[in-house]
């Protein structure tokens, strides 16, 4: 099963503060390990809310909101996509992580064709 691991955003990433360098050489280290593994399929940091948009659809309406967005506990500030078994083998490479300050991550299954096929 494919699933996405959202990290959370915080106020230092919001504000463009990047992981300490102790921290990125980590997280270096961790993903190698996923890929080694053949679990993790990409992953990437995304800048602050301040530097995005977004689109508001109603009905034939579009409405582009430019960011930076208030409620920094709901944005997403990065990503992974992995190949796992199952949920609990997510959990377990997500616990095995280096994050180093207070950090909230989610794990979510992708939804595969064979979903949509019911």
């Amino acid at each position: 099963m494919r699933v996405m691991v959202m990290v959370k955003a915080n106020k230092e990433s919001e504000a463009g503060v990047m992981p300490s360098p102790k921290l990125l050489a980590e997280m270096g280290k961790f993903n190698q390990e996923l890929i080694q593994a053949g679990v993790m399929l990409a992953g990437d940091g995304l800048h602050p809310s301040s530097k995005g948009k977004r689109v508001k659809f109603s009905g034939q309406q579009r409405t582009v909101i430019d960011g930076p967005f208030s409620e920094t506990k709901e944005l997403v500030g990065g990503y992974w996509m992995w190949q796992v078994r199952s949920m609990e083998e997510a959990v377990e490479w997500l616990k095995r992580a280096p994050f180093d300050r207070e950090t909230e991550v989610e794990i979510r299954p992708v939804f595969e064709a064979a979903d949509f096929a019911r």
